[in-house]
């Protein structure tokens, strides 16, 4: 692997075997969640998909099970307004966070999105780590950062995946990986390696499935 640019080497294929299995397993919505006291009770690895309105969680869920529909995207930027969570086979689960930075909505709506994620992201204990998913298109923006800094100051670590890479050039990207790579050296609770994604041609699901699944 590169110094400059922290792309995974590809993994083995026991980890990518592991990963197809976990991911091919029956996955079921469980509760949506506006309060945090709704929140399940859960004895089971959790991982949490973090990130800008309309940077793609959903479309990622849905990549890495292989289902077009488990969880609902949207165009319209700030429709999730509650955290989703989905249950992996009973071995993994999967919490899909609203997003945040979106500025149209209410003032109050956002400020109850905000705090909602906060709390999740600082005082679950199952969390094994948070996916911060930044749109390869634009990069990485004065609120993502907001965010990480926060989960520096929790102890919570996380990982950044470039979603929509398909959308941009190849030189664009490396770019955009290296200078990614610069930033996260900043971030003490930052995962060091960058896995660039496209749910809709299925780039990087593998390494993803292959990480996640070594949570377990």
């Amino acid at each position: 692997m590169s110094d400059d640019l922290l792309i995974p080497e590809p993994p083995d294929a026991r980890a990518i075997e592991a990963g197809r299995i976990l991911f091919a397993g029956e996955c079921t919505f469980v509760i949506g969640c506006a309060r945090l006291d709704q929140v399940p009770e859960s004895d089971i690895p959790e991982i949490a998909f973090a990130g800008r309105s309309n940077v793609g969680k959903s479309s990622l869920i849905n990549a890495l099970v292989g289902r077009k529909a488990l969880a609902r995207t949207s165009n319209t930027p700030g429709r999730t307004q509650q955290i989703n969570f989905f249950d992996l086979g009973n071995q993994l689960m999967l919490a899909d966070l609203p997003g945040y930075g979106y500025a149209r909505a209410p003032k109050a709506e956002v400020k109850r999105w905000t705090g909602l994620i906060e709390a999740y992201l600082t005082g679950r204990a199952e969390l094994r780590r948070i996916l911060v998913l930044v749109d390869a298109r634009h990069g990485m923006k004065a609120n993502d950062k907001s965010v990480m800094m926060v989960l520096d100051k929790a102890a919570q670590p996380y990982q950044v995946v470039l979603t929509k890479c398909d959308k941009i050039k190849p030189a664009a990207l490396e770019a955009l990986i290296a200078n990614t790579a610069l930033e996260l050296a900043k971030h003490p609770a930052a995962h060091p390696v960058i896995v660039p994604t496209s749910s809709q041609k299925g780039t990087g699901m593998d390494v993803l499935r292959a990480e996640l699944a070594a949570f377990i």
